[in-house]
């Protein structure tokens, strides 16, 4: 069992899987932490965007909770993050700074015909990053 578990989500049926996955595998006395992170757009600095922002923060909070609530019956903590920032290296940084030891993570099945940039996924480059174990689930 693991007592330090990160799901980055993006709100997609996938991750359902993940998190039933995550839950049968943290400890009673750990924490199981679900993750989104929101990538912006581009560098703009003249708050043109905030407003989209908020709004796109507002809605994961929501989707978050609805989350959170699946896990009440859990007998361990739960919590959940929403940061900015490019998706495979905040996750990354998040599991550190919670001292992770063990990230579940969603994931798609590629196929071998497809161009080698789509082998270069979010999970791949977290796998590759992570400073602990990636548990993927399909």
């Amino acid at each position: 069992m693991f007592r330090q578990v990160l799901v980055p989500l993006d709100f997609t049926p996938k991750n359902e899987a993940a998190v039933a996955v995550a839950r049968s595998v943290t400890a009673v006395d750990g924490t199981l932490t679900l993750l989104h992170v929101i990538e912006r757009i581009g560098e703009e600095t003249d708050g043109e965007l905030d407003a989209f922002y908020a709004r796109l923060e507002e809605r994961s909070g929501e989707r978050m909770t609805a989350m959170l609530a699946g896990l009440a019956d859990a007998p361990f903590a739960t919590r959940s993050r929403i940061v900015y920032g490019r998706r495979a290296q905040a996750i990354v940084e998040v599991a550190r700074d919670l001292g992770c030891d063990l990230i579940v993570m969603s994931s798609h099945q590629i196929a071998p015909d497809r161009p080698a940039s789509d082998w270069i996924s979010i999970s791949h480059k977290v796998a590759i990053l992570a400073p602990c174990p990636i548990l993927l689930v399909k």
